[in-house]
């Protein structure tokens, strides 16, 4: 269709505005932290989503934009991957168009695409690895399995929830007889090296570092509460519905269902392919609803197949929903990129989770500028991340930002001078300053806001020595044009 490039191509354009527009998120300025202290891992995930901040900003300098760049480009490149792909697995209706479409539609992608997370990544190399799958079953070469093998490492080297894509791709070999030959063949094998070495840095510097992020993301396994699972269970329902708006939503869990059940049946190695890289995952988010909660966007790796999946139902009905769905889902996300980008219905914070958590960074920086100078603190600290990150990104150049806390021990960044000098800590949950200080006087409170409304209330303290040093780094700042 003629008009699908221009279209994607506008649809980019306007990503990259509203991601310009909209102010950063707290674990984005966080991430943009690591993109300043590169590193083989981190406390909290591996490290491609700092690669990606560190050439956004290379091009566009340290600004949302920057921090954000890839993220839309990305979805771009994953939306012609999966044109290719659906067009491939389903060469009877060559539905590569409309699975696009579906996807590109759903809020969850066409909204949290824009923010820079390690699910950016990790959603375009698992839709790559896929693509290469498709690839390799419609009559490629064996070299195919060294794209399988190099994507999925780099999907593991975002986030270790490609754990589930590997177990996939395993799966789909051994439930597909027409596959299982390729088990006795050295191709499979030699790309699973593949991607090993490619997740191989990462491993090591977990294993030189006690395992942090490895214990941290394991916890959240494991964790069992049925008496809670009722709330849970709907939640993460009414929420996916919600994320990818209710009628596609619908088409992709029918789709699902198809698939799976040709791929039981038939043994058809297309539809085992989708439900191989949909079902297992879904499965291990209904699971940890017995414990805790899903978060919303986990489950976005189910997505890419699921739409593909929803465009094998045949039937009437099913492609009677087909334009409402997508229609809907379009008009949703624009809505919510005219509500983030200019804040048309100022909404109650409690209903306006956006705001939430962008409103008001740079007023709150103005006042924390007012007090550090009215104090005579040679720097400015907190002891949550995100609120610390935000601060390293919105302060002047001329303010020192102290990030304090177990965390920062694992960053390569300098320490600063805290023994004789003074700082002010926002502190943000009632708790107290932790032990890190040698001293700490409270001096008052501090609120975040957007417009008239409160969205995040800081205690303020007026801290002198520490003792703790190696848990203080000096954060980056961002660079000037000129840097």
């Amino acid at each position: 269709m003629r008009w699908a490039a221009p279209a994607l191509i506008a649809l980019t354009a306007l990503r990259l505005v509203v991601a310009a527009s909209v102010p950063l998120v707290p674990d984005e300025a966080y991430y943009w932290v690591w993109s300043r202290a590169l590193a083989p891992g981190y406390p909290d995930h591996p490290p491609m989503v700092a690669l990606w901040i560190r050439f956004g900003t290379f091009i566009a300098g340290d600004n949302p934009l920057g921090v954000r760049m890839l993220g839309p480009i990305s979805t771009a490149v994953s939306t012609l991957l999966l044109v290719d792909t659906a067009d491939r697995l389903l060469p009877a209706c060559k539905p590569g168009i409309r699975a696009a479409l579906l996807l590109n539609a759903t809020l969850l992608f066409g909204a949290g695409t824009l923010l820079m997370t390690p699910d950016a990544p990790l959603l375009a190399f698992w839709t790559a690895t896929i693509w290469a799958a498709a690839r390799l079953l419609d009559g490629g070469s064996r070299w195919w399995w060294g794209a399988i093998g190099l994507f999925s490492g780099l999907a593991m080297a975002s986030k270790y929830t490609a754990l589930l894509l590997w177990g996939g791709i395993g799966l789909w070999l051994l439930v597909t007889p027409g596959l299982r030959p390729w088990l006795r063949r050295p191709a499979p094998w030699l790309a699973a090296l593949l991607g090993l070495g490619v997740f191989m840095p990462v491993l090591l510097w977990e294993a030189a570092h006690q395992w942090p992020s490895f214990t941290r993301q394991g916890a959240r396994v494991g964790v069992w509460q049925p008496s809670r699972a009722v709330d849970y269970l709907a939640e993460l329902i009414g929420g996916q519905a919600g994320l990818i708006t209710p009628v596609i939503f619908l088409l992709c869990v029918a789709g699902v269902v198809h698939v799976t059940r040709r791929a039981w049946r038939e043994r058809d190695p297309a539809s085992a392919l989708l439900a191989s890289v949909t079902v297992p995952s879904a499965l291990l988010f209904v699971q940890h609803a017995f414990g805790d909660r899903v978060q919303g966007n986990w489950p976005a790796i189910i997505y890419p197949g699921a739409v593909i999946a929803a465009c094998a139902l045949r039937g009437r009905a099913w492609r009677r929903l087909w334009f409402p769905g997508i229609a809907l889902g379009f008009a949703i996300t624009a809505t919510v990129y005219l509500q983030a980008g200019l804040d048309l219905v100022p909404l109650p914070i409690g209903l306006d989770p956006i705001a939430r958590q962008v409103a008001g960074w740079d007023l709150l920086a103005a006042e924390v500028v007012a007090l550090q100078r009215k104090e005579g603190a040679q720097y400015v600290a907190a002891d949550q991340y995100g609120t610390v990150s935000e601060l390293a990104f919105t302060l002047p150049k001329d303010v020192e930002v102290v990030g304090v806390g177990a965390r920062w021990s694992l960053f390569d960044l300098p320490k600063p001078q805290l023994t004789a000098n003074t700082g002010i800590l926002l502190q943000s949950g009632g708790i107290g300053p932790s032990d890190i200080w040698s001293k700490s006087v409270a001096i008052g409170t501090i609120t975040r806001r957007h417009a008239s409304q409160a969205a995040e209330r800081f205690a303020l303290f007026r801290v002198t020595g520490a003792a703790k040093v190696d848990e203080a780094v000096l954060l980056p700042r961002p660079r000037s044009s000129a840097e």
